[in-house]
């Protein structure tokens, strides 16, 4: 028999030490956009329009310094036009939303800004020893090599992922589709779709009415906010006719870097009558969002996330990327979990590591730091609202970061399989036995590790 004893409290004992992070609810803010000087006479209204949001959107330096006045130092445009001409694998594309979260106190402070860091890179920010890992791609997920119609990718048994367009409202520095979204760079010519738009919709629906497989659609882009309401809801309602669907999921950044076009009536009723005849039928329908730090949530966010919601939908779900000097810390992650599930009601679902694409080794994490920040938010957050982090890895897809087979740690090599075929891999009999590679940042890596990778680039 167990005998449980009570300890005296003595005069003496120490307090409590301090938990590694402390909860604190932070309530939404919208930052004064006239703090701007090219914003100093935008009305409430204005910028609570979609219309005039697109159509002030920041597309280049000279815009920018519009906006920002003398707030930000000459030398900041230098380093920005460096990276424009030498560096960028995405044009300049930011809303007056995104860009009104960004600390533009002084110029130090917005070179330090999260938003900033992955929205208006600049060449400062770059890595000069190993811009690129050696084994980077364009299309780092073959996505383009899975197509079984143009722009629809089948990489899971019964997932497939929809690109109905190449643009979005705003283009993110680390954009993983960098090779076909947006317009051309100096460095990057963009491959693009061959088909027009209607045509390869169609096309889309023909295969997923003759695989009855597939039970979900991605649809995504680009981003579904940017294809003209009437297209979109024509689209997802076919999705809807077809039996075999059971889930849609609808992705879009710009329900945070611009708000206001799911705030719009028309896409409020569109998005009424979807979630309506879902309902009837049984299918979930979600929207997806991207969102990598606190300050990019605000009252205007929240307000059309809950508007969503209201429409009947399933579901508002947070995909976010870890990216250093963004949001690698727990204490970073944490903020914005609690930031997305308590003020603004989306559900904290992924965080993925940084894919290899070309000039993205100053974002990326080893594979070792996702794993310590994963367990790091874990008893922190409700375990349905803790977001998992997921290494998306070439040729097998998303898995847990705690999952891998093997990890050469010196060499930055990290070995995955996989538990079924993509559509490249019918008749492969080694599909599911072959070991597929993930690799760190080579800078993050022991000196034996860079030495082995040096060896081999020179070679």
């Amino acid at each position: 028999m167990t005998t449980m004893t009570t300890a005296t409290p003595s005069a003496a004992a120490p307090s409590p030490a301090p938990q590694p992070y402390t909860y604190r609810r932070r309530p939404l803010v919208e930052p004064d956009w006239r703090r701007l000087p090219g914003w100093r006479d935008v009305t409430r209204a204005e910028w609570e329009s979609a219309q005039w949001q697109r159509a002030h959107c920041i597309k280049n330096i000279r815009q920018l310094r519009e906006v920002l006045g003398d707030l930000i130092d000459e030398s900041f445009y230098a380093d920005l036009h460096r990276d424009q001409t030498t560096h960028a694998t995405m044009s300049m594309l930011v809303t007056p939303q995104m860009l009104n979260t960004m600390d533009t106190s002084d110029t130090e402070a917005f070179y330090a800004d999260p938003v900033r860091r992955y929205m208006i890179p600049v060449a400062g920010d770059r890595r000069a020893d190993w811009p690129s890992h050696p084994r980077a791609s364009r299309d780092s997920l073959h996505e383009a090599q899975m197509w079984v119609v143009e722009g629809l990718t089948h990489r899971y048994p019964t997932k497939v992922l929809a690109e109905l367009l190449p643009t979005c409202p705003q283009y993110c520095g680390h954009c993983t589709r960098m090779d076909l979204v947006g317009t051309s760079t100096p460095a990057v010519a963009k491959h693009r779709f061959t088909l027009k738009n209607p045509d390869r919709h169609a096309a889309m629906l023909d295969y997923l009415r003759r695989t009855p497989g597939v039970r979900d659609v991605v649809v995504s882009g680009g981003d579904v906010a940017n294809l003209p309401w009437p297209r979109l809801e024509a689209f997802v309602d076919a999705l809807l006719d077809i039996d075999s669907i059971r889930d849609i999921r609808l992705a879009s950044k710009a329900l945070m870097g611009l708000p206001q076009h799911w705030l719009q009536d028309e896409v409020r009723a569109g998005m009424e009558r979807l979630a309506a005849k879902a309902r009837r039928r049984g299918v979930q329908i979600a929207v997806h969002t991207h969102v990598n730090t606190a300050r990019s949530l605000t009252p205007l966010v929240a307000r059309a996330a809950r508007a969503l919601l209201d429409t009947g939908i399933r579901d508002v779900r947070n995909q976010g990327v870890l990216l250093h000097g963004v949001n690698d810390t727990p204490e970073d992650l944490l903020d914005l979990s609690f930031a997305l599930l308590d003020e603004a009601q989306i559900m904290p679902y992924y965080l993925y590591m940084c894919d290899m694409i070309p000039g993205s080794e100053h974002w990326r994490l080893p594979l070792w730091r996702a794993q310590e920040l994963q367990h790091a938010i874990m008893g922190y957050l409700p375990g349905f609202a803790t977001p998992r982090i997921v290494c998306d890895v070439p040729y097998v897809g998303k898995r847990w970061v705690h999952q891998p087979a093997d990890y050469d740690r010196e060499r930055g090599i990290s070995y995955w399989t996989k538990n079924y075929r993509t559509a490249l891999e019918g008749n492969d009999p080694e599909a599911l036995t072959r070991r597929y590679e993930y690799y760190d940042p080579i800078h993050t890596l022991p000196p034996a590790g860079q030495a082995w990778w040096r060896e081999r680039a020179a070679g």
